[in-house]
């Protein structure tokens, strides 16, 4: 009698050694690249929803950029290079931009 497929409702071998390891750390990383697309979509919305200009403008660009620049960083360390979605996505603005070093 043939046995059935390994994948037709038998239980799955059990990850262990490095395949455990990549696991957690591919899960690790998603949910680090998930935190920091929040800050910064978070960050991106109270400087957009701010009217006024001077300090506290300021600093809510300040908040911004290190936000979208973290956020870069973990999404370059997950093998993500290019941004250019993103920042159409999020709508970042140039004055975000600029200070993050973008033409």
């Amino acid at each position: 009698m043939p046995r059935p497929p390994a994948s037709s409702g038998a239980s799955p071998k059990p990850r262990t050694g490095i395949a455990t390891l990549d696991y957690e750390l591919a899960e690790e990383m998603a949910a680090a690249l998930g935190r920091a697309g929040r800050r910064a979509e978070e960050s991106l919305a109270r400087l957009a929803a701010h009217n006024g200009v001077g300090a506290e403008r300021a600093g809510l660009l300040r908040e911004a950029a290190d936000a979208v620049y973290a956020y870069f960083i973990q999404r370059e360390m997950c093998g993500l290079k290019r941004h250019d979605e993103v920042v159409r996505h999020l709508a970042i603005p140039r004055a975000v931009l600029v200070r993050l070093g973008a033409r």
